[in-house]
């Protein structure tokens, strides 16, 4: 039995290295089809109907946890593997949307493997880098966890959004939570576009109406 896979990046030579390499080292897994987008990867789950989607977060247009949360609503049967560059925090709002696994791109072919073919099979699997960070959330006492409100963020996502409502600028930002600011930049990008604002005034008025409060 084969796998059918739909991998959906942005990167033209990624997304043909990761044919390549499978056609090479596995006669499990079979590139079914490909995407550039979110909406592309929609579509094609939809058309090719794969096994599992590889699925990167950051491209153009919709992003990878928005095309997950659609793929999976419309047909429950198709595993999405997360596989990002970045080791952050979307990796809860990954898996709220639906994913079943996440790994980082330094992931081996071999990882790569067993990683389809477990989501494949129902199982959940993440990268050591992810499992602990998983871990230590998980193990965090109850009452330093954020509050229910704006389920949406991502755990980095409402530190953001509390500086914000702090009136801190991205440089503040920044240096505070020692990121680089076009990390920052896209942070509040997601935050405004999660809260379905258009500005940081904005966003203080609906995290106020939702109870957020700044710690």
């Amino acid at each position: 039995m084969t796998i059918r896979l739909l991998v959906a990046d942005d990167h033209v030579f990624y997304r043909e290295g990761v044919k390549t390499m499978l056609g090479a080292l596995s006669d499990v897994v079979v590139v079914v089809g490909e995407s550039a987008s979110g909406e592309d990867a929609v579509q094609a789950a939809a058309e090719v109907t794969p096994d599992v989607v590889l699925m990167d977060l950051r491209m153009p247009g919709m992003n990878g946890i928005d095309a997950t949360r659609q793929i999976v609503a419309a047909d429950p049967r198709i595993a999405v593997l997360v596989l990002t560059m970045f080791d952050d925090d979307s990796v809860f709002a990954a898996i709220r949307a639906g994913a079943r696994g996440y790994l980082l791109k330094d992931a081996s072919v071999d990882d790569l493997i067993r990683a389809v073919t477990a989501v494949h099979h129902g199982e959940a699997i993440f990268s050591p880098a992810i499992a602990e960070r998983l871990v230590r959330y998980f193990n965090r006492p109850q009452a330093s966890r954020a509050p229910g409100v704006l389920p949406e963020l991502t755990d980095r996502e409402r530190e953001i959004l509390g500086l914000i409502v702090q009136g801190r600028t991205n440089s503040q930002i920044a240096q505070a939570l020692a990121l680089t600011p076009k990390t920052v930049r896209n942070y509040v990008s997601n935050v405004l576009a999660k809260l379905q604002v258009h500005d940081r005034a904005q966003a203080v008025v609906r995290a106020r109406e939702a109870g957020f409060t700044a710690d």
